[in-house]
């Protein structure tokens, strides 16, 4: 089979579906699940604990293999074949390496084990130690390195045989905080450098908005919403994508006339506010709405506004400073003002406040 010609997705997700036990005992782990990958593209799946995203991971890597569906590479189904006929590797939680080689003999295993020529072996090893900045350490034994320095063995050993895609199945959850950060910079830089398509599994919001080009958010199973860091934080279609990532203000509303890809909301206040509809969407009546704490503003109690309540906490937080509200319907708001030198910010515990609502800060949720 061969792998040399390229195409747009370097993997296709058709109706996927994956069905563990059989009878009263079935459990559906992944629900006609469908979604193309692109070459070269830093793929994530975002989602709690149980919603599917290992699974399908795992299905990709040969680990396991579909009750039904196709998974394509470059338009051939791998479905059907076990792992080491898949040009694809995996990079676990755990980097599994072997404690009592070297670094460099790690990072050669898997090619010795592919019966490579010696000196392409030694020339790939250098050429991934480099890659990964790790080549004073070449000849020490990976268990007398730090777990960053593990991390990275374990992505120059996955990406040293050259696969077309690379899966990574949390592998920066058991680093610390700093460490983790910087080594998702290290990841997108490893990315870029190799072109390979990485397919990222996290449920970790932070880390899935800071490395992704695109994130696909699951729950339960199914897909629920695909599309680049910012349009899943600022565009959420449905109440869970908003819910899950980042801070959100839902706001109950009436559908007061639709046009272009809008709509006007009419709020209980009987203030109306525009507000974005997902794609295909077009709602009547009853609908709930999200607005991100940072999109909305305050201001004093004087003056029109499109909601009006009560400051019960104020929350510095360094780089910014969150306002906990009680609307005058009795329902939550927060605001988030990032904070500046010099600015005073008047409003108080206690204080009636005004909420601003501007003219993209508001989504129409499908839920």
């Amino acid at each position: 089979m061969g792998w040399s010609v390229p195409d747009r997705n370097a993997i296709e997700i058709r109706g996927v579906r994956k069905v563990f036990g059989a009878g009263e005992n079935a459990v559906v782990a992944l629900d006609t699940v469908s979604v193309p990958i692109r070459e070269n593209e830093f793929f994530t799946l975002l989602g709690p604990s149980g919603c599917g995203k290992t699974t399908l991971l795992r299905l990709i890597a040969g680990f396991d293999y579909p009750s039904a569906g196709e998974i394509l590479l470059y338009g051939d189904d791998i479905a059907p074949l076990p792992p080491f006929k898949r040009p694809v590797n995996t990079v676990f939680q755990s980097y599994a390496l072997f404690p009592h080689m070297t670094v460099a003999e790690n990072i050669g295993f898997g090619l010795e084990m592919l019966d490579r020529p010696k000196a392409e072996v030694k020339a790939r090893v250098a050429e991934m130690l480099k890659l990964v900045r790790m080549e004073q350490l070449a000849n020490r034994r990976t268990s007398q390195i730090s777990g960053g320095q593990q991390q990275r063995v374990a992505l120059a050993r996955a990406l040293a045989p050259q696969p077309k895609v690379l899966l990574l199945d949390e592998p920066l959850s058991a680093l610390d905080y700093k460490l983790r950060k910087d080594m998702q910079i290290e990841l997108k830089r490893l990315q870029g450098e190799t072109g390979i398509t990485f397919i990222f599994v996290t449920h970790d919001q932070e880390e899935a908005l800071t490395m992704s080009d695109r994130i696909a958010v699951m729950s339960a199973g199914k897909i629920l919403q695909v599309g680049a860091p910012r349009d899943i934080y600022d565009r959420p279609a449905e109440r869970f994508v908003a819910d899950f990532i980042g801070e959100s203000n839902f706001l109950k509303g009436e559908i007061a006339g639709t046009a272009g890809g809008r709509a006007t909301v009419r709020l209980s206040s009987g203030a109306e506010i525009p507000a974005s509809l997902p794609e295909g969407f077009s709602p009547s009546g009853a609908v709930t709405i999200v607005v991100r704490p940072e999109h909305a503003q305050l201001a004093a109690a004087n003056g029109d506004a499109s909601l009006s309540g009560t400051v019960e906490n104020v929350v510095y937080l360094g780089t910014d400073t969150h306002f906990h509200l009680r609307l005058d319907d009795g329902s939550p708001f927060i605001v988030r003002r990032q904070n500046s030198r010099g600015g005073g910010e008047g409003l108080t515990q206690g204080s009636r406040a005004r909420v601003l609502i501007g003219a993209d800060a508001a989504q129409v949720l499908k839920d």
